[in-house]
């Protein structure tokens, strides 16, 4: 039963036939928004109504009608529409859709922080949205995540309550000077009275993202006065600073938006969304023969420490039981026995490894494809797994630790030290069986207790296998598996490659389309693209470091880092040049295929690539101390 007041039912009454009330369900600075049901067309609306005392005032009814009409014009997926606009006796107020569900403030406020993919989408259709009333030339003026819906279900979020908006072309419509928002989300240009474009806008929706990945806002005083002080004058914290597990590119995307002066945010709420958009994009689906491949069971360097443990001390029992009953084995049989047994337990699970990549190659894949999808498990696994059990190890998971290591070194010593005594002191062999016994039950099950403490808070199997395949060994591994398999085709379209890799595995087989002869001639093509490919990967890392310094030293109010700025450009033109090469080598390529280039064209394109290889590796070694400096955690 709806709370009764003279409002209430004075609305009703004019409203009758037209539109049934069903209760208040908002109420703001410029207005009280009721649940209604549209009589004519049977559906629920909510209906935005300028409270009467206001709606007395002209300025202020013209101001809600003007605003009203504005935002009825907009017509977007994440825009909540507006049916009518109206005037009925003392009232005015304006029809829209009602959204079932709450708003992005409410689920913060009750569930904490969201998880980053879920607040990057919500960002991403926000700033479509924006995109289109800027687009319009509106400005909301007040994005805020209480003016943010989440449409129950869909979780899509619809933008409302552009009733504080004014027109961007001319002289703004509620005039200089004249403060609007708010205080909490308003830009500084807005905080201090100035006109404002479509930038103020994405300011406030840097704020928004940074409230919800992290729960907390980048200024807030006990007072509005303090709030807007703050935001005048201090420098906004960085997102990285206040929230763990949020993807380095998402952050960097909302420090961008919290920056002062508008020209160094992004110009568009288009190329925010793009921004965003390029964060979410990397979790593209993953081809099956890739996806087989990174689920496998068979993890050589996740369960490889504890499997080599388990099996050497198996193998280590072994030997003592057969010391026991054969007392004429000899010290050298002895070390022949454990090096035959390491072998063995370090050669099945390659072979089997061996055949998963042969399988994985043959479908026209390559470690790269896995090396992406691992990264991506890795990032996904981390994100979650940061948010819902915290950065730090526990103290049992660190006690675990250190006893497993001291379990399982003080058997194996003691083992080793035993069958070395056996033959000389077979007394002193025997005294040493008690102390391999109990470090062997205290370091497993030390491993297995860290081991199941770590797994809430790191995926170490996944972190490991990814190490492993971007290893020497790992690259060498998967070499050595494909020895004598036939080129097939390359498996396009289905993993997200960086362009440097897709351009090289055409290369690679357009060069295996090549007679032998030719491949002969024109010199190894492969070695001056894999050069290239490394060094465009190293300089994307280098990029991306330099862009989170850049973005940190913004944070701390140190203005534009010049040196950082300059560095990273020519980091991005060498990157362009390492592209451009590996395409000049496919141009050439594929003229000397269809009988219009010439074998010196080629060599001519290769010396020009291996300059380029050279130029890079120089500017890498310049860079050095930057990037040793930058280094984080990958």
């Amino acid at each position: 039963m709806p709370q009764l007041d003279s409002q209430f039912l004075a609305l009703q009454e004019a409203l009758a036939g037209r539109y049934s009330l069903q209760g208040e369900i908002g109420r703001g600075g410029m207005g009280i928004v009721y649940l209604a049901h549209e009589v004519r067309l049977d559906r629920p609306v909510a209906l935005k109504v300028l409270p009467q005392d206001l709606a007395l005032r002209p300025e202020l009814r013209e101001r809600f009608l003007r605003e009203a009409r504005t935002a009825a014009k907009l017509s977007q997926p994440n825009i909540v529409p507006i049916f009518a606009v109206d005037e009925v006796a003392d009232f005015v107020f304006f029809a829209m859709a009602f959204v079932a569900g709450g708003t992005l403030g409410q689920r913060v406020r009750s569930q904490g922080p969201l998880p980053p993919s879920e607040a990057a989408r919500i960002l991403r259709e926000v700033g479509w949205a924006l995109a289109y009333a800027h687009a319009q030339a509106v400005i909301h003026r007040d994005v805020k995540p209480d003016n943010i819906l989440l449409e129950e279900g869909t979780g899509r979020a619809l933008v409302t309550d552009f009733g504080i908006a004014g027109f961007m072309q001319g002289t703004a419509a509620t005039g200089l000077g004249e403060i609007i928002g708010t205080a909490e989300f308003m830009s500084p240009e807005q905080a201090s009275g100035k006109g404002v474009d479509a930038r103020s806008d994405i300011y406030s929706l840097g704020v928004v993202g940074f409230y919800a990945l992290s729960g907390r806002l980048p200024f807030q005083g006990t007072t509005v006065a303090e709030t807007v002080r703050q935001l005048l004058e201090d420098a906004p914290p960085t997102l990285g600073s206040v929230a763990s597990g949020i993807p380095s590119r998402l952050a960097r995307v909302v420090d961008r938006c919290l920056q002062k002066d508008p020209a160094a945010r992004f110009e568009s709420a288009e190329l925010l969304a793009e921004a965003v958009d390029a964060a979410l994009r990397a979790r593209r689906d993953v081809p099956v023969p890739v996806r087989m491949f990174v689920s496998d069971p068979i993890d050589l360097p996740g369960d490889g420490p504890l499997y080599f443990t388990a099996g050497s001390l198996m193998g280590l029992s072994i030997l003592a039981t057969l010391e026991l009953f054969l007392a004429d084995i000899g010290g050298s049989a002895a070390w022949g026995f454990i090096a035959g047994y390491l072998m063995l337990m370090v050669g099945i699970p390659v072979v089997l490894i061996s055949k998963r990549v042969r399988r994985l190659l043959a479908s026209g894949h390559t470690l790269a494809d896995v090396e992406i999808a691992l990264r991506r498990e890795v990032e996904e696994k981390r994100e979650e797994l940061l948010y819902a059990h915290g950065e730090k190890a526990a103290r049992y998971e660190r006690l675990s630790r250190v006893l497993a290591y001291a379990g399982l070194g003080g058997a194996m010593g003691a083992g080793g030290l035993a069958m070395a005594l056996a033959p000389l002191t077979p007394s002193l062999a025997a005294l040493l069986g008690p102390v391999f016994g109990v470090s062997s039950v205290v370091g497993v099950l030390s491993s297995i207790m860290a081991r199941e403490q770590a797994k809430q808070r790191v995926d170490m199997k996944a972190e490991r296998r990814f190490k492993f395949w971007r290893s020497r060994f790992g690259h060498l591994l998967a070499k050595l598996s494909g020895i004598g398999l036939r080129r097939p085709a390359i498996a396009l379209g289905a993993t997200h490659r960086p362009t440097e890799l897709q351009v090289g595995l055409a290369v690679e087989a357009l060069f295996e389309s090549l007679s032998r002869e030719v491949r002969h001639s024109v010199g190894d093509v492969p070695a001056v693209v894999h050069r290239l490919e490394a060094n465009a990967q190293s300089l994307r890392q280098t990029i991306e470091r330099l862009q989170e310094a850049e973005a940190a030293t913004l944070g701390a109010g140190e203005g534009m880092p010049e040196d950082l700025v300059a560095s990273r450009q020519k980091a991005e033109r060498h990157l362009a040049d390492a592209v451009a090469g590996l395409e000049t080598i496919r141009l050439g390529l594929l003229r000397l295929s269809a009988g219009a280039g010439s074998i010196e064209g080629l060599t001519t394109d290769l010396l020009a690539a291996g300059e380029i290889g050279d130029n890079i590796d120089h500017m890498l070694e310049g860079l050095a101390e930057v990037e040793e400096s930058l280094k984080t955690p990958v």
